[in-house]
């Protein structure tokens, strides 16, 4: 019988790994809250429970576990290593426990930690309410992040130093939260880094370094909006090896001695801080698409087979590639899409080898206010970063994407 590796998550980002995890020879189980989610359509075994509930998962798995084995579980694209820690707890499986997982998700809790444990991380604090908002900001000023504690996909998240109202940037955040929490923490100037790694034998080994591409912090303010990211980093080898070692600093520190760890680190002034640490694969297609076209590494692939309980040498993660790959984000005007010119012409751009988007004629364009909201995406590749940039900017600027505003109480004019 085929060995079964179950995804916790069927989203539109989670199809390359349940392709890759076909094409090793692996029967694939899917589990995904939304019974239209396309990992459920390609899964062998699709199963319909929440994401974000443990209790659901466990039980969708072990009716699966009394018809045929499962012999690993993961997340990609989706941030539930509590749901996953729970699943390979109720089966037996190889998994990073749910005291790390609850680390990993509780950006207050892990911040804590880290901080106890002498890792650089920026200010922090809870917000309980209102008031203690404004008190944190009399103190420190208003270059502070105000985020959720346990939300994701930016959703939430506004710079302070780019609004007004902080009530409403306080509601903002708590609406997003499903713990009703709410933190603040200092926004650090410098280049940001995605990274992501895999925990080998207690070691965390990264070969995925991405440059994040910040330049639309006016158009979207008071949200932090990633438009991008580069690959080969332009960082100087030192920086990047003290970003590694910091990576797996805070790996140990959350208690992560096996499977995936992604950061987010900011680089200030010389010196690498944690922002947060996930303990999934990455959404964005960064380990499935720009990592092994940029590195030859198949991180991906690694991360399945560890989950199954199989041994992956350090050696096998190291870059033998430098080539370079580019991410764009495609964005719109609010409103309602009246056409969409240009994709032919944008795939038809040498080095562009993926474009996605998630739009069309009719749909509503929101305003955007988090990463889930963008509107597609195009990746490109060439012999340089320099040139992967180009191509994937050239493809973007052949892409219209035309909108009509909404109406006073949200109807389409016309």
């Amino acid at each position: 019988m085929q060995r079964c590796v179950l995804f916790v998550g069927g989203g539109l980002e989670t199809l390359p790994g349940l392709e890759l995890a076909k094409a090793m020879g692996l029967a694939v189980a899917v589990s995904d809250g939304n019974p239209a989610a396309p990992g459920l359509a390609l899964a062998d075994h699709p199963l319909v429970a929440s994401t974000y509930d443990p209790a659901a998962t466990v039980t969708a798995a072990r009716a699966l576990a009394g018809r045929r084995p499962i012999d690993g579980v993961l997340c990609l694209a989706v941030d539930v290593p509590h749901t996953v820690a729970a699943v390979a707890e109720a089966l037996g499986l190889p998994g990073i426990g749910a005291q790390a997982a609850r680390l990993a998700m509780d950006k207050l809790a892990m911040k804590a930690r880290l901080a106890a444990r002498g890792l650089p991380v920026p200010f922090f604090a809870p917000v309980p309410d209102v008031p203690a908002l404004l008190a944190i900001v009399a103190r420190r000023g208003r270059d502070l992040v105000l985020k959720p504690v346990d939300s994701r996909g930016a959703r939430g998240v506004q710079r302070l130093a780019r609004l007004d109202d902080l009530g409403a940037a306080f509601a903002e955040a708590l609406r997003h939260s499903p713990t009703g929490r709410v933190m603040v923490e200092q926004f650090l100037g410098g280049p940001q880094l995605s990274t992501e790694s895999l925990v080998v034998e207690g070691v965390a080994v990264t070969p995925g370094f991405s440059d994040r591409n910040y330049e639309y912090l006016d158009r979207f303010a008071p949200f932090i909006i990633e438009n991008g990211g580069e690959l080969p980093t332009r960082l100087p080898p030192d920086t990047v090896a003290a970003v590694a070692d910091l990576v797996d600093r805070a790996a140990r520190a959350l208690g992560i001695g096996r499977g995936v760890v992604k950061g987010d680190i900011v680089i200030h002034q010389g010196e690498p801080f944690v922002i947060e640490l996930a303990a999934r694969l990455s959404g964005g297609y960064f380990c499935s698409h720009e990592i092994p076209r940029s590195t030859g590494v198949d991180l991906l692939g690694a991360a399945i087979r560890q989950c199954l309980g199989e041994a992956v040498p350090a050696a096998e993660l190291a870059p033998r590639l430098a080539r370079g790959v580019a991410q764009r984000w495609l964005f719109a005007d609010p409103g309602v899409v009246t056409a969409v010119e240009g994709l032919a012409a944008a795939r038809a751009v040498p080095g562009v080898f993926h474009l996605e988007l998630r739009a069309g004629p009719g749909d509503v364009v929101a305003p955007i206010n988090c990463h889930p909201a963008r509107l597609g995406v195009v990746m490109a590749e060439a012999d340089t970063r320099e040139g992967a940039v180009a191509a994937a900017e050239a493809a973007v600027a052949t892409i219209a994407v035309k909108t009509r505003p909404l109406g006073p109480a949200g109807a389409p004019h016309g």
